[in-house]
């Protein structure tokens, strides 16, 4: 009778271990699941910034733009053909 009693309170403390396990890992789960939507949150927005900046990139790289700022911000032109000199070697 001793060992039956024994098992049982070796199985119930065994089950109560396991029940704890159980509620750990559960949270765990819930606080990584948390994590993980910031994380993909965070991610999309960064995505659609990367887009913005791209576009932007575009449009400031574009070769018209690229001319109209040399003429007007920096005085460039282009060279008349008598101004045009060639070096030979």
């Amino acid at each position: 009778m001793t060992f039956g009693r024994l098992l049982i309170a070796v199985l119930l403390a065994a089950n109560i271990v396991t029940a704890i396990g159980v509620v750990h890992a559960r949270h765990d789960y819930r606080q990584l699941y948390v994590q993980l939507t910031r994380l993909e949150r965070a991610r999309d927005e960064l995505n659609i910034d990367f887009g913005r900046l791209q576009l932007e990139q575009a449009t400031w790289a574009m070769s018209n733009r690229v001319d109209q700022v040399a003429r007007e911000r920096l005085g460039m032109r282009f060279p008349e053909t008598a101004e045009i000199v060639v070096v030979r070697p």
